[in-house]
């Protein structure tokens, strides 16, 4: 069913969205949630009339930002860049004046924006780029690694405000409770298919994924970036495990090693339990002798399958990496417990058992 536009401050106050651009007859007539900082578009002198000290102004004139400078307001300044470089250091030179700025572009090259990122690097500017869809606002938070500091969202269509809460749900700092795994079983278990994840990123010594066979949770196997013989390390992998575990994802939600496509969002964590969403280039499957590891994490059973082989390394709880042929039992290893119960690897409550 379509949403009605009665139902958008329904979404935003159920959001993690909190600053809102309106003009100056919907903050005088409008009802907001609590939490929401309001940004008032101005236009004429008149506007200025009422607005408490502190509060937010964004126009396209110089001349009404000075005066509401003057009034002890914050100020953002908007700007429509077309004609090249002049306008782009204008722009730059004018917007480090400003609390915040936000820019368009008249070309659909990040090449301006990379470069107004640049001259503002030494400013207290707040930078925004106005974007019309919640894909184009992920492409901008990516421009130069960082990315602007903001986006400004307009759109008249309410399944976009849909989307933006869900992707601004998913931004938020993930972090996982690690628990100590103790090892009860090691064993082999012959051969079977087990699948690598490349991801487009680079990962550190202390990071790895969760991979698990059981969706009570999974057991922390590192990354490609402790020392091979014979080869070049592969920082963007990880050796995951057999095709049937669970690799959890962003929003504590999991999905089959076999169902992971390029593009498909997965969860990067470190020994302190810091995450972070990591893009799927591709999965590599194949046969393999196959290893399982099974034990006790938080007085929970998990295990984790993974290839039999002296490379693949498994997170010890020491935060040392072990080479996962040397695991006996007794060891304890990193893993991350939750309550079980998953469908198409979403979190459901229902009662499940799982061996």
């Amino acid at each position: 069913m379509p949403l009605e536009r009665r139902d958008i401050w329904g979404l935003v106050d159920n959001s993690p969205i909190q600053h809102i651009v309106i003009t100056p007859a919907q903050r005088r007539d409008g009802h907001f949630p609590l939490k929401t900082v309001l940004i008032t578009e101005i236009k004429e002198p008149e506007d200025l009339k009422g607005l408490p000290e502190g509060d937010i102004v964004l126009s396209t004139a110089p001349s009404l930002l000075k005066a509401a400078r003057e009034q002890g307001l914050r100020t953002c300044i908007a700007f429509f860049i077309e004609g090249g470089q002049q306008d782009l250091e204008e722009a730059s030179r004018l917007a480090a004046g400003h609390d915040y700025a936000v820019v368009d572009f008249d070309l659909p090259t990040n090449i301006p924006l990379e470069l107004i990122i640049a001259r503002l690097q030494k400013s207290n500017t707040v930078l925004l780029k106005a974007e019309r869809t919640v894909e184009a606002m992920e492409v901008a938070f990516g421009v130069l690694e960082q990315g602007s500091d903001g986006v400004l969202l307009s759109t008249a269509n309410l399944e976009e405000i849909v989307r933006l809460k869900n992707f601004l749900a998913r931004q938020g700092a993930e972090r996982l409770e690690l628990h100590p795994f103790t090892v009860r079983e090691v064993r082999h278990i012959g051969m079977g298919l087990r699948s690598c994840v490349d991801t487009t990123g680079i990962m550190g010594r202390d990071e790895g994924m969760i991979i698990g066979s059981t969706s009570s949770g999974g057991i922390f196997v590192c990354s490609e970036t402790h020392y091979l013989p014979y080869m070049n390390l592969r920082p963007f992998r990880v050796n995951a495990g057999a095709v049937h575990s669970y690799i959890w994802r962003p929003g504590n939600a999991t999905d089959y090693l076999t169902d992971l496509r390029a593009g498909t969002p997965v969860l990067c964590v470190n020994t302190k339990g810091e995450t972070r969403a990591l893009s799927v280039g591709r999965v590599k499957t194949e046969v393999r002798p196959l290893l399982l590891i099974q034990g006790v994490a938080n007085d929970v059973e998990l295990n984790v399958i993974v290839q039999d082989d002296w490379h693949i390394r498994v997170m010890g709880a020491d935060g040392e990496p072990r080479n996962a042929t040397t695991i006996q039992a007794g060891d304890q290893l990193l893993a991350y417990v939750c309550t079980p119960g998953r469908h198409v690897g979403i979190k459901v409550d229902e009662k499940i058992i799982e061996s």
